[in-house]
């Protein structure tokens, strides 16, 4: 097995499961591995068709589902159904594709990943419709549509080996559509349900027309956050839509390595009333709460009140519990908060063995070399041990660590 990679998918024409797959090809992923994992699923009444397309002058790759024994007009590209009788085309719920993936001897990986991306579009389906998703009825058409895109998205995942994936915000169109059920506003209401309850960004732009397609913004949800804000760019794949637009109407992506980055915020305070004890028991507090960073500047307030300015670095779903300590804990009456940028060096803690006994240095990552730091509890467990001095033990440790 290879090493995991991670994917940033940047939709600014949107998203389909179509043009995920054309992208993914393009990035590398193989027509032959693509063949033999749809070749597997009992699921007739269709081929599909790979190429070159040109994409506002950008050469492209393109991906077909054609459809061979059905009518391409009953309904909208994947759309649910949102009645359980009463209709003459032959359907399928969500609870028969799950079996169907079930039996078709998938890898396990791209099993998981089918049957995840599915849910996320059944759920939305069976919350816009009034049905569980397990009833949730996809017309034969739109069956077959959904189950080959998203079976080859997950294909091509796994065999591009990614283990993480990055979306943009997602572009949109405006409007409506025309589906089985009459006119839909843009996004469709399963592209809504699936953005809000996998918390993806949508942008609404002047284009006419649908740009997010529920496959689309299923394969969205698989991510873990939007653009991150430094990377480099490993390789690219450009999958193409199938309409025209203006701007080329494209998904690129990309493979990546982020750069070491975090996102952070930063929350201050000032207090020129606080005795120096309840500080010192306050930032203790604030470190036992998991807070990144404490520290204390001396500052000069309003009057020339000598005074200190709390600073502490956390990320944002402790922002809540870390305020509370600082109200509770100091004479603060308001804390300031805002976003920082942090860059670290990759980091791991090493054990290294040394005359006195084992002991743990830092070792950080910088353009290829490594620095090593001992760490400072076990310098000074080693001292009280040995009843050595501080710098004699930290030199010890340091030479330990020399090449």
């Amino acid at each position: 097995m290879g090493e995991k990679k991670t994917l940033y998918l940047e939709c600014y024409s949107g998203i389909s499961g179509d043009m995920t797959v054309a992208a993914l090809l393009d990035l590398g992923a193989t027509e032959e591995n693509l063949r033999r994992t749809l070749g597997q699923l009992p699921v007739k009444g269709y081929e599909i068709g790979v190429g070159r397309v040109s994409k506002c002058g950008l050469d492209a790759c393109g991906f077909d589902v054609v459809l061979t024994e059905e009518a391409h007009h009953h309904g909208h590209h994947g759309e649910a159904e949102n009645h359980a009788h009463g209709h003459t085309h032959e359907h399928r719920t969500w609870k028969d594709i799950e079996k169907l993936l079930d039996e078709a001897g998938l890898k396990p990986e791209v099993l998981e990943l089918s049957k995840r991306m599915f849910r996320i579009v059944a759920e939305a389906e069976g919350k816009v419709h009034g049905y569980p998703p397990e009833e949730v009825h996809f017309h034969e058409v739109g069956a077959i549509d959904s189950i080959v895109d998203i079976v080859a998205v997950a294909a091509c995942l796994e065999e591009l080996q990614i283990g993480r994936i990055l979306v943009s915000e997602i572009w949109e169109g405006q409007g409506h559509v025309h589906c089985q059920h009459g006119i839909l506003p843009v996004p469709v209401p399963a592209v809504l349900e699936i953005a809000s309850a996998h918390g993806l960004s949508l942008r609404k732009t002047r284009q006419e027309g649908e740009m997010v397609t529920p496959t689309g913004a299923a394969v969205a949800a698989l991510s873990e956050g939007h653009r991150p804000e430094a990377f480099v760019v490993k390789r690219v794949g450009i999958g193409a839509g199938k309409k025209e637009f203006p701007r080329a109407n494209v998904l690129r992506a990309m493979l990546i390595e982020e750069e070491p980055v975090e996102d952070l915020w930063l929350l201050e305070s000032n207090v020129d009333d606080c005795p120096g004890e309840v500080l010192g028991y306050a930032m203790e507090c604030l470190l036992e709460a998991g807070a990144k960073d404490v520290f204390f500047t001396p500052v000069f307030m309003k009057k020339n009140r000598p005074a200190y300015q709390i600073s502490v670095l956390c990320e944002e779903e402790q922002i809540r519990e870390l305020d509370a300590v600082l109200f509770r804990e100091t004479t603060t009456i308001g804390v300031r908060r805002s976003r920082v940028k942090r860059e670290v060096l990759e980091r791991r803690i090493r054990e290294i063995e040394t005359i006195y006994g084992p002991a743990q240095v830092k070792v950080c990552s910088f353009e290829g070399k490594e620095v090593c730091y001992p760490e400072y509890e076990s310098i000074k467990r080693i001292c009280r041990e040995q009843g050595r001095s501080f710098r004699e033990v930290f030199r010890m440790v340091q030479k330990g660590t020399d090449p």
